[in-house]
């Protein structure tokens, strides 16, 4: 029983950690600049703690107008939400 447990709880985390954004892949030349994009971001009232490339996404860690805890991966040409979490 315990076994089966185990691996159930294994296989859940291993699903979470590979559930990436699918994000359009266009070439670096169109995708807008990381400080515009920051820029965009904080005036809608993010407070982002951190802000990085992952594959073809833009993704910010930090907290909403709400004070809510957040991680979304944007395009990086139109800045549009592929994916988001929000606690």
């Amino acid at each position: 029983m315990l076994k089966i447990v185990a691996l159930s709880l294994a296989l859940g985390f291993s699903g979470a950690a590979f559930a990436k954004a699918d994000c359009t892949a266009h070439p670096k030349s169109e995708w807008m600049k990381e400080s515009d994009a920051k820029a965009q971001l904080e005036a809608q009232g993010y407070k982002i703690r951190k802000f990085k490339v992952d594959g073809n996404c833009y993704e910010i860690y930090g907290h909403d107008k709400n004070g809510k805890k957040v991680e979304i991966y944007y395009d990086t040409k139109t800045l549009a939400v592929v994916k988001s979490e929000v606690e």
